[in-house]
């Protein structure tokens, strides 16, 4: 995490508000949570304000997710954060900021799912919905390489995969690398670039009663190859599941997209472990809520090579 040290208060929220936004500045204002990326503030009980902190990237993540997400926001079957005003950079902070509509729910990672079959359900007809053929302005993963192809990432895997067996992590490294080499030797995707949402990862998916009910956070959305998307379902849904999640699934799905999704979801289980480990232990940018759900994934998937 590149941090960039900027101290973000109630107060300087309110300025802000007052500012560019005196309509909502006398909402109430408090702390949500802290991200990769960007703060999230609560202002009054339907909308939040998020300013970009720990990354110089969240800038032009928080601009894309203005042009394009009010757009994408009304087909979508599941609640999202719908950007209501672009604040503009400023001597008070001199970054760009959104506000948004609030939505409500757990995080993933905390409140993992329950109801198998119905986050199964949600989970793929939200993906039904997102999953359609882009305009040729749309935003690419180029930068991160989200949704290109997964060969291009292999140096990454070999890396992560090497990392997490020094440090004991997994039980059998032999069955995560099939994993991956069965991936990255399917066809690639040829069909047309259709949107991702490109971060769909437990604490960016929200659960309440035990099946998802929000997601949140489109900063890296892009367009690219569905396999990226559909690989958070070994990722969020409990054992059993994946039939269940490709059979709701409604536009092109074959055996090689399905085979990609199991790599690409193998490379967010080691990134979730590694991720995991330095939260257990107090490491910078760790998360000790994101190991048990990388460790199931990674479990279910090896579990995939006979």
């Amino acid at each position: 995490m590149d941090h960039v040290e900027v101290e973000v208060t109630a107060e300087l929220v309110r300025g802000l508000l007052r500012d560019q936004c005196p309509d909502l500045a006398d909402r109430p204002v408090r702390l949500a949570a802290r991200g990769w990326d960007n703060q999230m503030w609560r202002l009054g009980d339907d909308l939040a304000v998020r300013l970009p902190w720990a990354t110089r990237s969240a800038d032009a993540l928080l601009r894309k997710e203005y042009a394009w997400l009010p757009a994408l926001a009304p087909r979508l079957p599941l609640p999202v954060p719908v950007p209501q005003r672009l604040g503009e950079p400023s001597a008070r902070f001199p970054r760009p900021w959104l506000v948004t509509t609030w939505v409500p729910g757990a995080p993933a990672d905390r409140a993992p799912v329950t109801r198998a079959h119905a986050a199964a359900e949600s989970l793929a007809t939200f993906l039904t919905a997102l999953h359609r053929p882009a305009p040729d302005s749309a935003p690419t993963g180029s930068g991160s390489g989200r949704g290109g192809p997964l060969a291009d990432h292999t140096d990454q895997f070999t890396h992560g995969l090497t990392e997490v067996t020094g440090r004991g992590l997994i039980d059998d490294p032999d069955a995560v690398h099939a994993v991956w080499r069965d991936a990255v030797t399917a066809p690639g995707w040829s069909g047309p670039a259709r949107w991702l949402h490109a971060d769909l990862h437990p604490a960016n998916v929200l659960t309440a009663d035990g099946t998802i009910c929000g997601v949140i956070d489109f900063g890296d959305l892009c367009v690219g190859d569905p396999a990226y998307d559909l690989a958070a379902g070994w990722i969020l849904l409990p054992d059993g599941s994946i039939d269940h999640f490709y059979a709701a699934y409604q536009q092109i799905l074959d055996a090689a997209t399905m085979r990609r999704a199991r790599g690409w979801a193998m490379a967010r289980a080691l990134g979730g472990i590694l991720i995991g480990d330095a939260g257990v232990h107090g490491r910078p940018g760790g998360k000790p809520t994101w190991g048990p759900p990388a460790h199931a994934a990674l479990r279910r998937l090896s579990a995939t090579i006979g």
